[in-house]
């Protein structure tokens, strides 16, 4: 499978959503799109790595890294991550994302979304922007 990022908008939030393998090789890619978008000013970031099927220890720097920048320009970071499995009882995509994450003790420092609906949604005492 192709390691593909591609980018999506919904209101202030940027979206990369994120396929394939996460490794040595294609973690760069990603990287770079994350730096873009916080140079075009994004603020807002959910990455999508439900299409993920593989993340190796450079997959994982990235996500740390990215939450780092993310921090030190006041942004917001979100991932989603499916769960252990689908209805069809097999392994979902991107859920080995989530338990190497797991694994490493470094889930609790990301904010989790099991959709991009739920991770563009305003959190408690957070202001709307679209309903200013």
């Amino acid at each position: 499978m192709a390691f593909e990022v591609t980018d999506g908008r919904h209101g202030e939030w940027a979206v990369l959503h994120v396929s394939g393998e996460m490794d040595l090789v294609t973690s760069p890619l990603l990287r770079q799109r994350v730096h873009e978008a916080v140079a075009e000013g994004r603020r807002s970031l959910v990455l999508d790595l439900s299409g993920v099927v593989f993340c190796d220890s450079s997959g994982v720097g990235v996500l740390i890294a990215t939450r780092r920048l993310m921090r030190s320009c006041r942004g917001r970071l979100r991932l989603i991550l499916p769960a252990d499995g689908h209805a069809g009882g097999g392994p979902a995509e991107g859920a080995h994302v989530n338990r190497v994450l797991a694994a490493l003790g470094v889930r609790r420092l990301f904010d989790v979304h099991q959709d991009v609906t739920s991770a563009i949604a305003p959190e408690p005492g957070e202001a709307d922007p679209l309903s200013a």
